[in-house]
């Protein structure tokens, strides 16, 4: 049996390229939905594609024309597009649906793309603690990564020094606590945190050879914990 997996805004959206892809009708395929479309925060942001897996049940002879289309398709270089300007044509169309006037200075450094994020009030592209900015760094990557190639940049998003203010907040938080732990010989717990930020804390006490950092919980409810160490 063969199975294809599509996304779409809706599952007849999805479950339709699907059917296009393998050219049959929905007499001759199962549809399993994986997952149900999500809207995003104000329909950009966050937001989940409707997910489908559609195997065909029917056996079809392949034609000759399509079988010599794959296989030249697949003995065809990639041919990538420019990671750096589609990743800034994909956020300036986000602004102006939001109707926010940003400039977006990029800079490569060393493995990542970082695109400075500069205009008025723009909080609202950082939500809290940095969940909106997070958001919209992933879609970013999605979309300017989707044709690259071997081309492929990591893009990292801030605005106006917002991540090294984070950082550092988060190291005089991290310090604080631990002596906090050192005195009162009990350990704690912090909020959920992204992957990210878990490693500022563990990288700010690594060195405090009486304490112990590490984290517990499932995803995206992950929490890091700071004890003495026995």
């Amino acid at each position: 049996m063969i199975t294809v997996e599509k996304t779409g805004k809706t599952v007849e959206e999805a479950v339709a390229s699907a059917l296009k892809e393998l050219q049959v009708t929905e007499n001759d395929v199962t549809v399993e939905v994986l997952e149900q479309p999500k809207s995003g925060f104000l329909g950009l942001i966050g937001g989940r594609p409707a997910k489908v897996a559609v195997t065909l049940i029917k056996k079809e002879e392949p034609k000759e024309e399509e079988t010599i289309t794959v296989e030249t398709e697949e003995a065809l270089p990639v041919v990538g597009e420019d990671p750096i300007a589609v990743g800034k044509a994909f956020l300036m169309d986000v602004f102006a649906k939001m109707n926010l006037t940003v400039a977006i200075e990029a800079e490569e450094k060393e493995e990542v793309v970082l695109f400075d994020l500069k205009g008025n009030d723009l909080g609202i592209l950082i939500g809290r603690h940095g969940q909106t900015l997070d958001a919209l760094q992933y879609l970013t990557n999605l979309a300017a990564n989707k044709h690259a190639g071997e081309g492929r940049k990591r893009i990292v998003l801030d605005v106006e020094d917002y991540r090294k203010r984070r950082e550092e907040t988060l190291v005089r938080l991290a310090q604080r606590l631990a002596n906090k732990v050192k005195r009162r010989n009990q350990r704690i717990v912090l909020e959920p945190m992204s992957r990210h930020e878990r490693k500022i804390i563990h990288m700010a006490l690594q060195d405090d050879p009486q304490i112990a950092t590490y984290s517990e919980g499932e995803e995206p409810y992950r929490k890091i914990v700071i004890a003495v160490k026995r």
